[in-house]
């Protein structure tokens, strides 16, 4: 049975931290769509979110960070030119993508070498990230292919009896995902544009090029 409670009751992230601490999946909303997260580092519930969304095991999963200096805990290396963008744009909705760090399991990154992580700017996630004390793996709270939800009971429509929780922030602030940044590569590509666009974007990374160029 899933519960669906209001984000903002004490007793309701209680409940969500020891979920998440017991290697279970929780949906929840951010500062872009609603979010499936689970402790990045538990393989096991890692491998769940996979499950409950009958999403593709080659498709890797991005990363929630607490502050920018929990970086080193996902990534292995941070170039000098994207600290302007990153302490700019973060907390907010924008994803970069860096080196992993080896530690991360590769369910998360689908084994690649780089993981796709941010700093989400929603006092929810930030809550989560803190009281379970690990990075959590987050993708949008929908079925694979399915309509991506922006509200509690749209996560319910189709994720009920998936997921054991469901915390309730009312309807997201937009419909639209983070914008993402690839890092690891010379010069840094925009692989997707979200509401940061490319010129915003290059105010703080003057080389950022379209995915398809060059």
């Amino acid at each position: 049975m899933t519960q669906i409670l209001p984000a903002a009751s004490p007793k309701a992230i209680k409940l969500a931290r020891r979920l998440l601490r017991e290697g279970e999946v929780v949906a929840f909303p951010t500062d872009t769509v609603y979010g499936l997260g689970a402790n990045a580092f538990e393989r096991f519930a890692v491998r769940q979110i996979f499950a409950v969304k009958e999403r593709p095991p080659d498709k890797a999963l991005p990363v929630f960070i607490y502050q920018i200096d929990d970086l080193n805990l996902v990534a292995r290396h941070v170039p000098n030119v994207a600290w302007p963008l990153l302490q700019a744009l973060w907390p907010g909705d924008l994803t970069v993508v860096l080196p992993k760090n080896p530690a991360l399991p590769d369910e998360v990154t689908a084994g690649e070498s780089t993981v796709a992580v941010r700093v989400p700017n929603h006092p929810v996630c930030l809550e989560l990230v803190t009281q379970v004390g690990r990075p959590l793996a987050v993708t949008s709270a929908n079925l694979s292919g399915q309509p991506t939800p922006t509200t509690a009971q749209a996560v319910a429509a189709q994720l009920r009896r998936r997921i054991p929780l469901i915390l309730d922030g009312g309807p997201s602030p937009t419909d639209q995902p983070s914008s993402i940044v690839d890092l690891s590569v010379t010069p840094p590509r925009l692989l997707r544009q979200g509401r940061l666009t490319l010129d915003m974007l290059r105010q703080y990374l003057p080389n950022l090029q379209r995915k398809d160029e060059g």
